[in-house]
């Protein structure tokens, strides 16, 4: 029998949801940072085994919007929760809930899709882990059981992944073994560089920039990749701090980013990045859309 299913990952912001799909997946395919809502869009992750294909959707963190962006990333979390065969719901060991996780936990009340809850971080918790705060996250919302894990250790993500596996239907090959994201080629490029600008830029600057859907040219006869990106922040000063002092950091960004590339596309890459100013982008509709966020 093979078994297949689609099963959506929420939390609030920075909770580990990439880190802990990635973790699953047993390889990186979703861009992390310590920075809250690193994740904007909704993407699958596959993972295919001889007897099953799980489809992880990576949900941006659910919160309050405060703009246009945060609108479409709460609509892109919420919308998944009725789609899928099982919801996790990801919270940290490292505190007792808050007023985010009784945000998400109500909406999931009526939305009738089983539910897992996973206390991620476990590694960093306390060393007498308080009960009171288990029994406080359990009794959120009814959930069909719970696991305490460490998606950066790796720590019980094989036992997740077991349980994860009860309560997908006999099904379909949904993507072609080898898949292991539904997103273009184009859109991993671009998140690979975003991330790499949370990695060099302070905590102002990531929640301001997106990068563009890039431009990939391989060269012909030659094992050579050309990419072509466009930087886009809110304000000048922004732009000065992503280039840096005689554009040492824009360098700093780009050879990362180089680095992690190559491995993607299995060939030497010739990486060219400049930074544009969009006032706030993060408010306008027709932005947002070129930039793929509608």
């Amino acid at each position: 029998m093979f078994i297949s299913g689609f099963v959506a990952v929420v939390g609030r912001p920075n909770v580990g949801k990439s880190t802990l799909i990635n973790a699953l997946m047993g390889q990186k395919v979703l861009i992390v940072s310590d920075k809250p809502q690193t994740t904007r869009n909704r993407i699958q992750a596959v993972l295919t085994a001889e007897h099953f294909q799980v489809v992880f959707i990576d949900t941006p963190g659910i919160h309050r919007p405060r703009h246009r962006l945060g609108d479409y990333m709460l609509q892109s979390a919420l919308g998944t929760l009725k789609e899928v065969d099982l919801v996790l719901l990801v919270v940290e060991a490292t505190s007792p809930p808050g007023n985010g996780d009784r945000f998400i936990a109500m909406r999931l009340k009526s939305v009738g899709t089983p539910v897992l809850l996973v206390i991620n971080k476990i590694d960093m918790a306390p060393e007498a882990f308080a009960a009171s705060w288990l029994q406080a996250y359990v009794s959120l919302l009814p959930v069909q059981g719970y696991l305490q894990v460490s998606a950066r250790t790796g720590q019980n993500t094989q036992l997740l992944l077991e349980e994860i596996l009860r309560y997908l239907p006999e099904g379909p090959l949904y993507y072609p073994e080898g898949m292991i994201t539904d997103r273009p080629l184009p859109f991993q490029v671009s998140e690979i560089i975003r991330e790499k600008i949370f990695m060099q830029t302070r905590e102002e600057i990531p929640h301001s920039i997106a990068v563009e859907d890039t431009k990939i040219a391989p060269r012909e006869n030659k094992d050579l990749v050309d990419i072509d990106a466009v930087i886009f922040v809110e304000k000048a000063s922004q732009k000065k701090i992503i280039i840096g002092k005689g554009g040492t950091r824009l360098k700093a960004i780009g050879q990362e980013a180089r680095v992690e590339l190559e491995e993607l596309l299995g060939s030497a890459v010739n990486l060219d990045l400049w930074v544009k100013v969009k006032a706030d982008w993060r408010r306008k509709n027709n932005i947002l859309r070129q930039l793929g966020y509608e």
